[in-house]
């Protein structure tokens, strides 16, 4: 067995019901950690039901893209992180572990709470230069500290920034809408990015989110670029089962209407966090964040089949 992995007793309990990873192109990689939450802790319990709920997906083909990841993807089990180390401590297993795999595949990462997005970052900078990157979430996370304490899963945006890990000017925000310091909740546009709160996107879908979408293409252009979904990007009505859910927030329909458009872009990972389902309801916020990462690899497979002709 891999370091890093864990062995399953069958297909039911792996993404898509996909085999175990071995030399296919796409990674799915559980990161069961929530130690720096905030408000309520659960994210560490996300994989297994992400998994879960992936299941129905497994059986036919995108109808946008008329692909399936199934035959190129497998499934690594979860991180081995020690998790009653300290974040610090548990970053470095993260991106140890995480540079390891993006060095071999495409990695889609299931979180867990968004204090791990800062060591995946890092580990996809060290393989790809500085990247762009497009953030879905209810807040900022551009916090210079947490409560206190020097880093959490509000304050990574911030750090990312500060570390020169992503370009300022080609950082997008989607979604955002909480309550917070205007310093912290215009960072990233004070910094020469782009940020679409959901008051921006109320009332759009579809077409009418046509220029956002010629907005971010012609920003991010030809860099490399890294996709994080905090799930409470969501409205709570769409995903209950989140940390710190705020009322007023994105659709379903309009996260995957981002995630299709904007699949030709030059993707090299994606995170979906934040997903506790100890406070879900009828599985709606597994079922989402199953769908958002199924849509998010179909663009993907699809994108290269079409490179290939």
């Amino acid at each position: 067995m891999a370091i890093g992995q864990f062995a399953y007793a069958n297909n039911s309990n792996r993404f898509l019901a996909a085999p175990a990873l071995a030399d296919q192109r796409f990674a799915v990689i559980g990161v069961p950690f929530d130690g720096a939450v905030t408000n309520r802790p659960g994210a560490r319990f996300g994989p297994q039901e992400i998994r879960r709920a992936s299941l129905m997906l497994c059986d036919g083909l995108h109808p946008v893209f008329e692909v399936t990841p199934v035959d190129v993807m497998g499934d690594a089990g979860d991180l081995r992180l020690p998790n009653a180390s300290g974040l610090p401590v548990v970053r470095e297993a993260i991106e140890a572990q995480a540079a390891a795999l993006m060095a071999k595949h495409h990695c889609v990462f299931i979180g867990g709470d968004h204090s791990i997005t800062l060591p995946l970052l890092r580990a996809a900078k060290a393989l790809h230069g500085e990247l762009a990157l497009i953030h879905f979430d209810a807040h900022c996370d551009t916090w210079v500290d947490h409560f206190g304490e020097p880093s959490g899963h509000g304050t990574w945006t911030y750090e990312a920034l500060q570390e020169g890990l992503v370009n300022p000017a080609q950082t997008v925000q989607i979604g955002l809408r909480s309550s917070g310091e205007r310093s912290a909740r215009e960072y990233v546009q004070d910094q020469g990015g782009l940020i679409y709160t959901a008051r921006a996107l109320r009332g759009k879908d579809g077409d009418a989110l046509a220029s956002m979408v010629d907005a971010i293409k012609s920003r991010i252009g030809d860099r490399p670029v890294y996709l994080t979904l905090d799930i409470d990007c969501l409205d709570p009505a769409f995903a209950p089962g989140t940390g710190t859910p705020e009322p007023g927030g994105m659709t379903s329909s309009q996260v995957l209407t981002f995630l299709e458009s904007l699949a030709g872009l030059n993707f090299i990972g994606m995170d979906c966090v934040e997903v506790a389902p100890s406070y879900d309801h009828a599985e709606l916020t597994s079922n989402a964040a199953a769908t958002f990462m199924w849509t998010y690899l179909c663009g993907q497979v699809a994108k290269g089949a079409a490179q290939a002709k």
